[in-house]
């Protein structure tokens, strides 16, 4: 049985690795067309970038945009009938799939910084945010200062868990920090009291506080540990071809005006299934990269 076991693993890693070189050397495009299948990575609470619907299925403001990529695609490959496949990922090991071959683009809420840059490329930014906390009010947590030597939680394989770590050592603050599996599961723990703050990108700290059982509970801070921050759909890197492709798609969503429509519809109107409105209208700083579109990893470059 043991020597069954070592076979099957033995496979499947010779498998991943022989993914990740064809991906790697034959491209995306090259990839996608002899599979005749394109792999959209997803998650499932990150609402309403990337998130599933009461029928399971994956729905959300970045999810659509990757819908309107693979159309790019579909028309670049001359074939309309391309099998659209979608993979759950997670904060955690959203990068390696992509970097692994298994995943193609990956729509949700993940940011574009350099360093990631050194492993996976991004296409143009399609939304802004910054890294602040959430809070119960009856906690009265006012500034960072507040949060010393406090439990928190933020979720594994971020930047904002990054961040506050290295904050929390700067400022010699003794914070007990959590990571989370999930954006709900770590919104649940300070909801239950197991942790006092959430620290997350502000934009999904509303949508959860937006969801929640009480949402006058809550408050979000002003303060923000960092500056802004972009989201952008992952690609493999070094993959000119297919970059071009899914940058030329997003570009015109910018310049033909839709993206007023599809930033609408997921931003200030009633999202599925709940029907909750998150009323974040588009702020100045997108508003700036819809005219100048920019796939910019460096925060400066939206100030």
């Amino acid at each position: 049985m043991k020597r069954t076991t070592t076979l099957v693993f033995a496979i499947a890693a010779a498998l991943g690795l022989a993914t990740t070189a064809y991906a790697q050397q034959a491209g995306t495009l090259k990839k996608v067309q002899d599979t005749g299948a394109i792999t959209i990575g997803h998650r499932d609470s990150s609402i309403p970038f990337s998130y599933y619907d009461d029928k399971q299925q994956p729905i959300g403001y970045a999810v659509e945009l990757c819908q309107r990529i693979v159309d790019a695609v579909k028309t670049e490959l001359k074939n309309p009938k391309l099998e659209v496949k979608y993979q759950l990922v997670t904060s955690a090991n959203r990068i390696p799939l992509m970097a692994n071959g298994t995943i193609d683009l990956e729509c949700g809420s993940t940011t574009n910084n350099i360093e990631r840059q050194k492993q996976v490329a991004f296409t143009i930014t399609h939304f802004l945010t910054a890294n602040r906390w959430v809070t119960k009010k009856s906690a009265n947590i006012k500034s960072l200062e507040d949060l010393k030597g406090k439990t928190i939680v933020s979720t594994s394989g971020t930047t904002n868990i990054k961040q506050v770590t290295e904050v929390n050592a700067a400022k010699n603050l003794g914070m007990n920090i959590i990571p989370a599996n999930g954006h709900a599961e770590a919104f649940q723990m300070v909801e239950t009291g197991r942790a006092v703050a959430f620290v997350m990108d502000d934009i999904l700290l509303y949508t959860l506080v937006a969801q929640s059982r009480s949402p006058s509970d809550y408050t979000i801070s002003s303060d923000a540990l960092s500056l802004p921050e972009p989201y952008g759909i992952m690609l493999r890197r070094d993959d000119p071809a297919f970059k071009k492709v899914v940058d030329n798609a997003m570009i015109q969503i910018y310049k033909s005006g839709e993206i007023n429509r599809i930033y609408d519809k997921w931003f200030t109107k009633p999202v599925p299934p709940k029907g909750i409105n998150y009323n974040v209208p588009m702020a100045p700083a997108f508003k700036n990269v819809v005219a100048k579109p920019t796939d910019s990893g460096d925060p400066n470059a939206y100030k």
